[in-house]
């Protein structure tokens, strides 16, 4: 890691890219989405949504301790790329395929993705934006297929 660039998580902007890839490509397709019957939490579902994205890109000097040791690195840059290849594949594979499989697994492994990230980077922000976004996620999305 270079040192003058802390606050930039180069890697963080790679996996949030890719994982933006099918998320894009339903936007365009399914015009109409999805109808979301769960309002009141779809607030704190965004703010999270969005503070996870910023922070898996953006280290906050004072909430961001970096990683413990190289093999940390390593295992945050492992785990995170399966976690990023395993959401694409199942876009890709469930994408016609409105089911209760589809909606858990997509949301959980980005719930997944972002609070390991915060956990392995010792990003204070990072955590406390899964924890919020993480549940709400995951309640919407099932909600929405049931």
């Amino acid at each position: 890691m270079v040192d003058n660039m802390e606050w930039f998580n180069v890697f963080g902007l790679i996996f949030i890219a890719v994982i933006m890839i099918p998320n894009v490509v339903f936007a365009i397709k399914c015009k109409d989405g999805f109808d979301n019957k769960w309002n009141n939490v779809e607030v704190t579902e965004q703010v999270g949504r969005l503070c996870c994205f910023g922070f898996m890109i953006i280290n906050i000097p004072g909430t961001w301790f970096g990683w413990w040791s190289d093999e940390a690195f390593a295992l945050y840059l492992s785990v995170d790329t399966i976690l990023v290849m395993l959401y694409c594949a199942i876009w890709i594979i469930c994408f016609k395929k409105n089911s209760v499989f589809r909606a858990l697994t997509l949301s959980i492994i980005p719930s997944m993705l972002f609070l390991f990230s915060g956990i392995m980077s010792r990003s204070v922000l990072l955590i406390i934006a899964s924890v919020l976004f993480a549940p709400s996620h995951i309640v919407i999305s099932y909600k929405n297929v049931k």
